[in-house]
């Protein structure tokens, strides 16, 4: 079982779940704007993902924007971004799928297929 961290309002989210729900996988949501990840979480995903750290960042988001945080997080250490992502669930990349040996940002058919289904998305 996945946990899908999101924002309702989010469209990119709500496909996100049209294609769990097509493709029968089992998920539990969790509401990343109330249930903000915590720091110590966002440091596990973000070792266990081999993500860049900037993946987890919501670079479209108008927090990132008011913020500055382009030109500002590199300058900032991998602690200092990831405290402050643990500040505000609208920071955080979105959906954010966390599993036993899967963390997934934001929505890409092609690697959803192949992390969550165990396809390759040729066949």
């Amino acid at each position: 079982m996945i946990t899908v961290l999101c924002y309702k309002k989010c469209t990119t989210c709500q496909k996100a779940f049209k294609w769990l729900d097509a493709n029968g996988v089992e998920y539990k949501e969790r509401a990343i704007k109330e249930e903000n990840p915590t720091y110590e979480e966002l440091k596990t995903w973000y070792e266990k993902s081999g993500l860049p750290l900037k993946k987890f960042f919501n670079t479209s988001g108008m927090l990132y924007k008011e913020l500055g945080l382009k030109d500002k997080l590199l300058e900032m250490s991998e602690e200092e971004q990831l405290k402050l992502l643990s500040t505000d669930g609208m920071l955080v990349k979105r959906p954010l799928v966390v599993g036993e040996k899967t963390v997934l940002t934001g929505f890409s058919e092609k690697a959803w297929t192949e992390q969550l289904l165990g396809k390759n998305s040729l066949g």
